[in-house]
Order: C-alpha cells, then structure tokens, then sequence
C-alpha cells in the first residue's frame, strides 16, 4: 500500500483527497490511498511520517513553514521561498521538502496575465502561501507591496491601505485563507472603488470558486481568476516528486 495525505488544520475546504482518489481510481491505482490529517500541532507531525507505509504529504495552512524543521532536506525552491506544501519519502527513508506552489502560480499567472506585465503588485496576506506569491512575482521582475494584518509584517495593514495604491497595483493577489469556504461572505477588507478594468485579481482559494474578492473585482470590471489552475499544477508538480 502506499499512503498519502495532506495535513492542515482547517481541511474542509481541500480538494486534494478528492482530486487524488479519483485520479488513482482512473489510474486503475487500487494500492494507493490519499488521507486527510488534521493535526492539532506541527508535534504531531513526526508520528506520522514514521508511519512505514507513508510516501508523500502535502501541506497546508498553518503548517507550510513550520514543517521545514521536521525535515531532512529542502529542494531549491522551498529553501528560497522559506515554505514547503508537498514533503516526499525517498528510498532511504528520508523526507525532503518541496514547494510545488511555485510551478501552480506560475501557470495562474501565465493564465491571468497572458503576457502583460503590471507596474506594481499588492500581496493580501503574508503566509506560506504569501511566500511562493513573492517568489514568482520576483521572478517576473513585477515589485510588489505587501497587506497584513500585523504592521510588522507588511508594508500595510488592512486599515492603513492607501486608496492609490489600490489604484495603481493593477495585479491583486488574495494570498490570505479570507473568504475561503464556509466563511464564504468575507472578504479581503480593501478599497474595491478604487480597482479598474486594468485590474487583474488572483485568489489562491479555490473553494468556493467565485469568492467575493473575485466577485468584487468583476463587477468593477477587472479580469479574475480563482486558485483552480493553480491547485491541479501544483497538485501534479506534487505527484511528479512523489514519483521520481
């Protein structure tokens, strides 16, 4: 049997043990199954991946970086992002850690943007999943500002934003869990007046698919896209590494 899973806490709102069971149902895979985990602490971490028949994670809020000091190894890009979403069990029984959202928000961009490159950016949100955005964003060379809720964090909070720099940040990206199902009325808390038909938004949630950010965004106008093409990138960048 080989094992996999995802561990975060909320899981609710995952789609990837549905994506997955059905993928090793079509892939005729009846040795493999895909478990939802829902650890209390990151201190349970190492109880599971000391179960032998475990080959691979993924991870989820709020554990993305605090999995990496449970590790062994780190590839590149979980290094420089400073956060993992996929761990991997080799041969040896090692485990390294990996960011596949990297390679989902590569394609997301590609999707949303078709070739057009914004002035600025604006990052809600600095998490995990904040890191990978920051990563990708830099290596289109797009600079960004970054939204928090801790002034400490970000170069703004939700309530010091500048109006203006709503205005002239023509790419958004939602890199907070705000809005994510079942707290499916909330949204990012910044001045949608101010966003335009030039606006693009990028929500990482995927669940559900048109979250009030998004939808905010459409009515002024603005191209959209939700986190779906980012999640089955990533979620097939995932089972590639498992697999190598």
């Amino acid at each position: 049997m080989r094992r996999f899973g995802i561990i975060g806490q909320p899981l609710g709102h995952s789609a990837s043990a549905a994506y997955f069971t059905e993928k090793f149902a079509r892939e005729g895979l009846a040795d493999h199954t895909y478990e939802r985990f829902k650890l209390r602490t990151i201190a349970e971490l190492p109880a599971l991946l000391a179960t032998p028949d475990l080959c691979g994670l993924n991870v989820t809020i709020p554990y993305k970086r605090e999995a990496i000091a449970l590790l062994d190894d780190l590839s590149y890009e979980a290094r420089a992002i400073g956060a993992v979403n996929c761990i991997c069990r080799d041969a040896d029984g090692r485990f390294s850690g990996h960011n596949t959202d990297i390679v989902g928000l590569r394609a997301a961009l590609d999707e949303l943007l078709k070739g057009d490159m914004p002035e600025e950016a604006l990052i809600l949100g600095t998490g995990g999943a904040s890191q990978a955005v920051q990563f990708a964003l830099a290596e289109r060379g797009i600079p960004y500002a970054l939204v928090s809720r801790d002034a400490a964090r970000g170069n703004y909070t939700y309530d010091n934003l500048p109006c203006e720099v709503v205005e002239r940040s023509r790419l958004i990206v939602n890199a907070s869990p705000v809005g994510t199902y079942p707290a499916v009325e909330e949204a990012p808390r910044i001045p949608y007046a101010y966003v335009t038909p030039r606006h693009y938004l990028l929500d990482l949630v995927y669940n559900p698919p048109l979250t009030q950010f998004l939808d905010y965004g459409r009515q002024r106008g603005a191209q959209v896209l939700n986190g779906e093409v980012m999640f089955r990138a990533q979620a097939d960048a995932s089972w590639r590494i498992w697999n190598e």
